[in-house]
């Protein structure tokens, strides 16, 4: 085929719209592969809607219910089913009507990830450690703050090339631990910095969590950070903090 030829095909297959599509190759191909029609069709709308330098997205569930046409309780379903067919890495909000973060995995997102971000007003953010930072704050049990000795630990972690999955694996199970410590009248101090899960981060990394755990602990959390809503008025803020060993942690 003449240049020419070739000009006119490339010529007629412009895109009618510049932006807001998305690269679905042979990543798109697996998933449609790997999922059942509905949730397929959420991971569509995720992919739609992620930013394209991290494949992140987070939105409440009423909002996905709303986008896919389907009940809360059915995105539930879609959700669990991304997430147990590894699909996406799900982090829950503590509630209905907080936001659940979306990460896509590697496998099944076309870009090549950026590991620092520009932000709206020019500032650069490093998505790793923006990741831990969101964990940290929302996870209830800490002071709610990310302070600067904090940002650094995470990058050293990054540094490091420990994985993000490990690094909020070991926040969740600090969480519940910090949680179960306080439900069982120990110190109700909030957790003050990342290096409180330094531990938890060496252990997994030793004895890895088993591939469905993960979901488990983002349950508890939500469980027990319910529980100790209704029990925090009877407790002392004072005292110290005792950990437990990691099977009990959920018991």
């Amino acid at each position: 085929m003449s240049s020419q030829a070739l000009h006119a095909v490339d010529s007629s297959l412009c895109l009618k719209e510049p932006s807001g599509w998305f690269a679905a190759g042979t990543s798109f191909r697996q998933a449609l592969a790997a999922l059942s029609d509905g949730a397929f069709k959420l991971f569509a709308h995720i992919c739609l809607q992620a930013d394209r330098r991290t494949g992140r997205y987070e939105a409440v569930q009423a909002e996905l219910a709303s986008a896919i046409d389907k009940s809360r309780r059915i995105v539930g379903k879609y959700v669990e089913e991304l997430e147990s067919k590894r699909v996406c890495t799900v982090r829950r909000g503590t509630n209905q009507y907080a936001r659940t973060s979306f990460e896509i995995r590697d496998e099944f997102w076309p870009y090549h990830r950026a590991q620092n971000v520009e932000g709206a007003n020019g500032q650069v953010h490093n998505a790793y450690v923006d990741a831990i930072r969101r964990s940290f704050v929302s996870i209830g049990c800490t002071i709610g703050k990310f302070s600067a000795r904090d940002e650094k630990l995470a990058k050293e972690l990054q540094q490091c090339r420990i994985p993000l999955e490990l690094v909020l694996d070991a926040l969740l199970m600090g969480a519940c631990r910090k949680y179960i410590s306080w439900l069982n009248g120990r110190s109700a101090e909030p957790i003050a910095s990342l290096k409180y899960f330094e531990g938890l981060i060496a252990e997994i990394r030793e004895r890895p969590l088993p591939a469905d755990y993960r979901e488990y602990l983002q349950k508890k959390v939500e469980q027990l950070t319910r529980a100790w809503a209704k029990e925090s008025v009877k407790l002392p803020k004072t005292g110290g903090c005792s950990d437990m060993p990691r099977p009990e942690i959920v018991q």
